[in-house]
């Protein structure tokens, strides 16, 4: 039998052995899940769907502590960050018992015409289908709420394949879904080679995939879709802010290295490229250097520490090629730009690094924030706009009309203005455009599309 190793991130050590699953327990779950949907009369009616809801968040809240080391442990995110996407997903199924009520569709106007006279016609919301979910290490329990929680809410049956480097967190909720009284087959974690998983998200009998990853993977997986099969891919930005001189820097420095270096960078609207006016740039780019170089790295579990590890060796090696090079090439090295071993990277402040450097046109996905200097702000929204992805952003200004022209003219599908560029609730519309995603998350939205519209039209000569 084939196991997964999951290991700490912080020093690799294994944390335990998961049974890699085959492709005659992937074909069990799939028509276990397919049958379901196709009988109507099985289908989970409303309040039943609510009750049950309403009982895992109960089980999660008496788990905090629980779930909160699991995720800091096996993603290596640290205690107090962990902790807080463990409220964030008690909280996300919250929210998911409460739009419930708000699924509904609306009366089609008749009688305008002679031939639709005498008629009735309303729309209703009916669930998708089945759900294939295919999830991200760098959030390990919130994730799967988000991908798995909306589908229940709306009664369609979910597959959920969760990252191999963090399947714990997702296993955990799983149990406390069966604690909490869904029946068997209305969310199942499948966790199997990456040709089993590609043969679960093409199946012809999902209706809708919902994944988080990379875009070389989320754009295959989509061309090789079964025809009807709708999706949200959620992938990775290289999240712009424009700083204007008139910005309140005291304000904004702490929100800055929060938004950089929270989970040691590793979130796919992590600050990564900050353009400067050039007449703050150099006491900008000094005050948060100056702010990395306090930050705690140590071992997740630690309650003291503020960034983590990355989440495998490999990624600590690619970080350190990347600010080589923009070094070599002409960036200034302001803090950091050094390994503390084979699973830490120091929070690293660039200066100007080179358009034609790999950390200047590609998601960095590690401690690194990159200040370019600017002084036209046209120039800097264009530089900002010149790669390929689009996800959120933010503008830093005490001035009205310039923070609603850097809005007007990045382009995202978020801009905040005066907060950094990860700035999320779970009640927002989350998601990215161009290379960086399709599709719309947040636990309502993802609600919204997970069902499918149906309408009724009713003849009567008494209407």
């Amino acid at each position: 039998m084939t196991v997964i190793k999951v290991n700490r991130p912080h020093d690799q050590s294994l944390i335990q052995e998961v049974p890699e699953m085959d492709a005659e327990i992937l074909e069990n779950i799939l028509s276990k899940a397919s049958r379901l949907f196709l009988n109507p009369e099985r289908w989970l009616p409303a309040y039943e769907r609510i009750e049950i809801l309403e009982r895992a968040a109960q089980i999660m809240t008496g788990q905090i502590d629980k779930l909160t080391k699991n995720a800091a442990e096996e993603g290596g995110k640290p205690y107090h960050d962990s902790k807080v996407e463990v409220l964030r997903a008690v909280n996300g199924v919250k929210l998911a018992v409460e739009h419930i009520a708000q699924i509904k569709g609306e009366q089609i106007p008749m009688g305008h015409t002679r031939t639709s006279s005498q008629r009735l016609a309303f729309t209703m919301r009916e669930p998708i289908g089945v759900v294939a979910s295919v999830s991200a290490f760098n959030h390990p329990l919130n994730l799967i709420i988000h991908q798995t929680v909306p589908a229940i809410a709306v009664g369609s049956p979910v597959i959920i394949k969760p990252a191999k480097a963090t399947p714990l967190s997702c296993f955990a909720f799983m149990d406390i879904l069966k604690e909490a009284g869904l029946p068997d087959g209305w969310c199942t974690a499948f966790i199997g080679a990456t040709e089993l998983t590609e043969k679960l998200v093409t199946d012809s009998r999902i209706n809708y995939l919902s994944f988080i990853g990379s875009a070389k993977v989320g754009w295959y997986l989509r061309s090789k879709l079964s025809p009807g099969t709708r999706c949200a891919l959620e992938h990775g930005g290289a999240a712009p802010v424009i700083v204007e001189p008139d910005a309140d820097l005291d304000e904004m420095l702490p929100g800055l290295l929060k938004g950089g270096f929270y989970h040691a960078g590793q979130v796919c609207v992590s600050v990564q490229r900050v353009f400067v006016h050039d007449k703050i740039c150099d006491e900008v780019a000094q005050r948060l250097a100056a702010m990395a170089k306090e930050l705690i790295v140590g071992d997740p579990l630690d309650e003291k520490t503020e960034v983590g590890p990355l989440i495998e060796p490999g990624e600590v090696d690619r970080v350190e090629q990347w600010v080589n090079e923009a070094v070599e090439k002409g960036a200034v090295l302001l803090c950091g730009g050094q390994r503390l071993s084979n699973f830490y990277y120091a929070p690293t402040v660039l200066l100007n690094p080179p358009e034609d450097t790999k950390i200047s046109n590609y998601e960095v996905f590690g401690p690194v924030v990159c200040l370019f200097s600017y002084a036209d702000r046209n120039k800097a929204i264009e530089q900002a706009n010149s790669l390929p992805y689009a996800f959120q952003a933010s503008a830093f200004t005490s001035n009205l009309d310039a923070s609603l022209e850097i809005v007007k003219k990045l382009n995202a599908t978020a801009v905040m203005v005066n907060d950094h560029t990860a700035f999320r609730v779970d009640w927002m519309p989350f998601g990215g455009r161009d290379e960086s995603g399709i599709g719309m998350g947040g636990i309502p939205y993802s609600m919204e599309e997970m069902t499918r519209t149906k309408m009724m039209v009713i003849k009567n000569k008494y209407l």
